[in-house]
């Protein structure tokens, strides 16, 4: 049996096969590596120079913004 994490991403169930995660590693999985983002993790903002400092666990929630320019 593969060990595998879940979470909900902005309201959405998602798995991902690693026992283990940060936030940073999480940003490269969804493909945002990059993009200017704001990330809360279980109700608490997390600071991007706290990413790959932040551990997530099975069943954590997160929000995901990205910023739009325009003008």
């Amino acid at each position: 049996m593969a060990i595998s994490m879940q979470l909900t991403i902005n309201g959405k169930a998602r798995s991902f096969e690693l026992a283990q995660m940060n936030t940073a590693q999480l940003v490269e999985q969804l493909e945002l590596v990059g993009k200017r983002l704001a990330i809360e993790l279980n109700g608490e903002i997390v600071p991007r120079s706290q990413f790959a400092h932040t551990k997530l666990s099975d069943g954590d929630k997160l929000e995901i913004v990205g910023a739009v320019g325009g003008g």
